[in-house]
């Protein structure tokens, strides 16, 4: 599937779940989000916390063979990726303490969330107006062929 460039200035904060599932397994929505990530086509934040999440996460959940195949991967996308400096931190504001600090990237670098979990980051919608976006919500726009 053929992804456009049609969001170059969409901000996003990627949750861990989706790098995981990006990373891990073949086709589906998350894989096309780790592919338009490492195409350029949007603009990915991070922080220290986040980006550490994500390599803990990796390394713990696969196999030792499997994690150095995909380091080299991860590593790429975090090159890609813009630093945010943590200025101000809402905590708490998820029911689940694993997301404040995707909150706290999120806000402090004006980017929506892309998470399969939203329903952890409903309360920051609420009361902070944080975009919140499924996968699906950002593929859709990043397959549309042009006619």
């Amino acid at each position: 599937m053929k992804i456009s460039m049609v969001a170059p200035n969409l901000r996003l904060v990627i949750d861990t779940n989706v790098i995981f599932e990006g990373l891990t397994q073949q086709g589906g929505a998350a894989g096309l989000i780790v592919e338009a990530w490492l195409a350029g086509s949007f603009e990915v934040y991070v922080f220290d916390t986040l980006a550490y999440e994500y390599a803990e996460v990796l390394s713990r959940k696969l196999s030792t063979q499997r994690w150095q195949r995909v380091a080299p991967l991860l590593e790429a996308l975090l090159k890609q990726s813009q630093w945010v400096t943590i200025h101000y931190s809402w905590r708490p504001t998820s029911p689940d303490p694993g997301d404040d600090h995707v909150i706290d990237c999120a806000m402090n670098a004006n980017a929506a969330v892309i998470t399969s979990n939203r329903k952890d980051f409903e309360m920051a919608k609420k009361t902070l107006g944080l975009t919140v976006m499924t996968l699906t919500e950002l593929v859709k726009p990043l397959t549309r062929q042009p006619f």
